[in-house]
C-alpha cells in the first residue's frame, strides 16, 4: 500500500498542455507521433528516455502498437498484458508516473483519457557483503539502494502473511518512497501509529538517505546520541521483526532504520547471536569497558597532572616526570593538540580513496606521533594513552555512536582542565543525566538499567542465553517467542 502525503486535483487539458511545456524543456523527455498500420489511428507516445528502457519501448510496446489492431485507449489491454498497462482518465498522475519510468500513450480522440505502460529502467547495485558491519560468521549479504531489493531480502527470511509493509512517498521533489515494516500480531500497534503518523507529518523537500529520516522523527533532535538504530545487514532487520520492533526503509539508502532501541543495542554486534552466549557476553563486556576507557582516560591524565598529583604512585611518578620535563605545553593542550592530531588523521583517512587512506592513517600516525615526541611537545606516555583510546573507540559497532564517543571526550577534557576530578565526575553527572531524559519513540533510551528491566538485562551489555520471551519494553502483543524446554521425568528421577 503506497501513500501519497500530498494528492493533487485533477488537471485540465490545458493544465496538461502547460505540465507537457514544461516538461520539453529537458532534452531527455520525447514525445513521438506514430499511426496504428492497420485503422490508421495517431497516436503519441510520452516518455523521458533517461528513465525507461529504450529496449522494451521498440522492440516490445511499440510495434503491438504499430501493427496490432488499434481503435481506442481501452483496446491496448488486448495488445500488450494488462498488468502492465494502467487506463487512467485522473490527468494528475501525468506527472508521477512519467517520473517513475511509464510511458503514456495518448489518442486525439481521447484527450481526458491516457495509457500508462511500466518500461522503467533502473541501475541497481549487485548485492554485496556488509562494509560498515563486517563479520566474520554468519550471512555476507548486505542491503542496496534498490528499495524493492532490500524487501526482498526481508521478505524472504520472513516469509510470513503477517509482516505488513507501508508504503508513503516523501519529499516534494525527491519523491522518495519510504516503507515501513512491521509484524501484525507482534508488534506494539501504538508504536507503529506513533512512527507511522511522525513520517506522515515530515515536511521536507528533499530525502537523499535514511539518515534525513532518523534526525527528522527522532524524539530529541539536538541529542549527539543517535536515536534510531540503523543497520545494512538484512539478517538483523529480519531478527528486530520478529522480536517486535519497527524497521523503516528507504529508497536509495543500503541502510535501514530499527526503532524503538536502547543505548546498551549500539554495542552489540549480531555476530554475538553465532557465537556461545560466554564468548558474546566477554565480548559485550569488553566493549562496555572500551567506550568509558575512550571517553575518560584523556580527562582523567589531565585532571591528575593538573591537580591531583598526589594520587599517583611514586613509582610511576618518576616516569611522568621524566617524560614531561620538556615539555613546554600543559597538560590540557598537549591532550588537546594530540586528540585533534587523531581527528585529522581519521578523517583524512575516511575521507580518501581505500588504499591511499590506509597509508595515510598509519604512516602519517608514526611520522606525527615519533616526531612530536623528539621534537619535545608530547610525552610519550600521553601518545600512548591517545592511540589506546583511539583503539578503544573502533570496537564501537555501530558507525554513528563512535561518533557520538569522539564527541564527548572533548567536554570531559575541558572540564577536566576546569575542575579536575571534579570537572569529570560533574560532566559525567551531565552525560547521564542527558541520557536518563533521551528516549526513543517514547521508551526510556537507557533501558534495561533504567527503568531496571531485569528480565532484559540478560541481553544488554550481557548476552545469556536465547530467552523465551521477547523484550518488557517493547510491551509486545504476542510475548512468547518459544516454549522452553521442561525437564524429563527421568531427570527428575535422577535429581531425586
Amino acid at each position: 500500500m503506497k501513500k501519497e502525503l500530498k494528492k493533487k486535483k485533477n488537471i485540465s487539458e490545458y493544465e496538461f498542455v502547460e505540465l507537457e511545456k514544461s516538461f520539453s524543456r529537458s532534452h531527455d523527455f520525447q514525445k513521438v507521433n506514430y499511426s496504428n498500420r492497420q485503422t490508421g489511428l495517431c497516436f503519441s507516445f510520452i516518455y523521458f528516455k533517461t528513465l525507461t528502457d529504450q529496449k522494451m519501448i521498440t522492440k516490445s510496446l511499440l510495434p503491438q502498437l504499430l501493427q496490432g489492431e488499434f481503435n481506442k485507449i481501452d483496446d491496448l489491454k488486448k495488445l500488450l498484458p494488462s498488468a502492465s498497462i494502467q487506463i487512467c482518465e485522473d490527468l494528475s498522475k501525468v506527472e508521477h508516473l512519467l517520473l517513475n519510468g511509464y510511458v503514456m500513450v495518448t489518442v486525439e480522440a481521447e484527450k481526458q483519457k491516457a495509457a500508462f505502460m511500466a518500461a522503467k529502467c533502473s541501475y541497481v547495485r549487485e548485492l554485496t557483503h556488509p562494509e560498515v558491519e563486517q563479520t566474520v560468521i554468519g550471512p555476507k549479504e548486505a542491503f542496496v539502494e534498490s528499495l524493492n531489493n532490500n524487501l526482498n531480502l526481508i521478505r524472504k527470511r520472513l516469509p510470513v502473511s503477517e509482516l505488513i509493509i507501508e508504503e508513503y512517498i516523501i519529499g516534494s521533489i525527491s519523491r522518495t518512497v519510504v516503507a515501513v515494516l512491521y509484524i501484525e500480531g507482534i508488534t506494539n500497534a501504538d508504536y507503529v501509529s506513533m512512527v507511522k503518523e511522525r513520517i506522515e507529518n515530515i515536511d521536507f523537500d528533499e530525502i537523499t538517505d535514511s539518515s534525513y529520516i532518523g534526525q527528522l522523527i527522532s524524539d530529541n533532535k539536538n541529542s549527539p546520541f543517535p536515536q534510531l538504530l540503523d543497520t545494512e545487514r538484512p539478517d538483523r532487520a529480519a531478527a528486530v521483526l520478529a522480536e517486535g520492533k519497527i524497521v523503516i526503509a528507504i529508497d536509495g539508502s543500503p541502510h535501514v532504520l530499527i526503532t524503538p532501541t536502547t543505548f546498551s543495542e549500539f554495542f552489540s554486534s549480531f555476530e554475538d547471536y553465532f557465537l556461545n552466549w560466554t564468548i558474546a557476553s566477554f565480548a559485550r563486556i569488553l566493549r562496555a569497558f572500551s567506550v568509558i576507557f575512550s571517553i575518560q582516560i584523556t580527562s582523567i591524565y589531565v585532571a591528575t597532572l593538573t591537580y591531583h598529583m598526589e594520587l599517583i604512585p611514586t613509582d610511576l611518578l618518576g616516569t611522568l616526570v621524566t617524560s614531561r620535563q620538556h615539555i613546554p605545553l600543559p597538560p590540557f593542550y598537549e591532550a588537546l593538540m594530540l586528540e585533534l592530531v587523531i581527528e585529522l588523521l581519521r578523517e583524512a583517512g575516511a575521507r580518501l580513496p581505500t588504499k591511499v587512506g590506509q597509508t595515510i592513517g598509519i604512516v602519517g600516525g608514526i611520522v606525527i606521533g615519533t616526531a612530536s615526541v623528539q621534537a619535545g611537545l608530547t610525552s610519550n606516555v600521553l601518545l600512548i594513552i591517545i592511540a589506546l583510546a583511539a583503539l578503544a573507540s573502533f570496537t564501537t559497532p555501530v558507525y554513528k555512536m563512535n561518533n557520538t564517543i569522539r564527541f564527548l571526550r572533548f567536554p570531559f577534557l575541558i572540564f577536566a582542565n576546569l575542575w579536575g576530578f571534579v570537572g569529570v565526575l560533574f560532566c559525567s553527572c551531565i552525560l547521564l543525566t542527558h541520557m536518563i531524559r533521551l528516549t526513543s519513540l517514547g521508551r526510556p533510551f537507557l533501558e534495561p538499567f533504567y527503568p531496571p528491566r531485569y528480565r532484559d538485562l540478560k541481553d544488554s551489555f550481557l548476552r545469556f542465553p536465547f530467552q523465551p520471551l521477547r523484550p518488557v519494553y517493547l510491551r509486545t502483543q504476542n510475548p512468547h517467542r518459544f516454549q522452553p524446554p521442561q525437564k524429563s521425568k527421568v531427570k527428575r528421577d535422577i535429581d531425586e
